[in-house]
């Protein structure tokens, strides 16, 4: 009776070891199916990561990465941060080919995701940001008018960077400006938003990762809204209003600048008289012709219009109807 149980026990452990080869082997063979499918082995990862990377980008080289520590991505401390998992290889993707020794005159393999020559697509690299970016003010990032039109989180981003320039006020303009070329003329003129003494930025005003329907990615759902932020006193409600100045700050207002003092998009009074007859008085415009025989008329200078109708924005006077106090 103990020879049978003991013969049994033979067989059995035969029957595991026999079952655990095939599956083995099984494994082998389809390792070696996926290998000449793909034409290559699978990408890894550099065995000691960020000291890998050091090696060529450190700071003498064209892409230097040593002023990530100083950031929050490189807390590895910090469960949420890239540093706390694969360090550079948790955005970048697997390093192992491109970390590889390579012959004199032989091209050294892309990083899967971004680089100069990476073969990720827009949506892809994007997608690396977003697996931890996409909350809060980047919520709306899908559908906005940036994301349709192709651009790279990195195109505005500088991630290595100690400090990302488009993150501070003063040099943020500056990173905006490289496409809104034509707003950075605007901000040039006489009258403009203290956006060149770096009092301003442009997301003061604008949400650049919004996909709300509102026109300029305004930070609120209105231009007077947004206004309004900042000059509160021209909200309102008045008992005497200026309909233009109630329905859009940009009937009159330049938002970005103008060679016209306070942002206006005309001089006074040919901007009033866009609206108001010039049947009124004065009847003549501020041109050459309006100071002909060397007698102006006293209401065409200086503050023209708002000499007398200084309350242009609305009054809240019981006598202001004339938005004149």
């Amino acid at each position: 009776m103990q020879i049978n149980r003991s013969l049994f026990r033979t067989g059995l452990m035969t029957m595991v070891i026999i079952t655990f080869g095939i599956v083995a082997h099984s494994l082998a063979q389809a390792e070696d199916e996926m290998k000449k499918t793909s034409g290559s082995a699978l990408p890894s990862f550099t065995p000691k990561g960020a000291d890998t990377c050091l090696k060529c980008h450190d700071e003498d080289s064209e892409y230097p990465v040593l002023p990530i520590f100083k950031t929050p991505h490189a807390r590895k401390g910090d469960a949420r941060t890239p540093f706390a998992d694969r360090q550079c290889e948790s955005c970048h993707g697997p390093g192992g080919d491109h970390a590889a020794r390579i012959r004199p005159g032989q091209e050294r393999p892309p990083m899967p995701a971004f680089g100069k020559h990476s073969q990720a697509s827009i949506n892809e690299q994007n997608g690396q940001c977003q697996t931890c970016h996409e909350t809060h003010r980047r919520i709306g990032w899908e559908g906005s008018p940036h994301e349709t039109s192709d651009m790279l989180c990195s195109s505005c981003h500088s991630v290595h960077k100690s400090h990302d320039p488009v993150l501070n006020t003063v040099t943020q303009p500056e990173v905006c400006f490289d496409c809104h070329t034509q707003v950075r003329g605007q901000t040039m003129q006489l009258s403009a938003h203290p956006i060149r003494q770096g009092q301003m930025a442009c997301t003061d005003c604008h949400e650049v990762h919004s996909n709300f329907p509102t026109d300029g990615l305004l930070q609120r759902p209105t231009l007077n809204e947004t206004c309004y932020s900042c000059h509160a006193e021209k909200r309102g409600p008045f008992l005497w209003e200026h309909a233009p100045a109630t329905e859009d700050c940009s009937t009159c207002h330049q938002p970005h600048g103008s060679m016209h003092s306070s942002l206006l998009s005309q001089t006074k009074p040919l901007l009033c008289q866009n609206c108001h007859s010039q049947m009124d008085h004065p009847s003549t415009a501020y041109t050459s012709e309006g100071l002909a025989g060397g007698k102006p008329n006293a209401f065409l200078l200086m503050n023209s219009c708002t000499n007398c109708h200084s309350q242009v924005h609305g009054s809240n006077h019981p006598s202001g109807v004339k938005l004149m106090r």
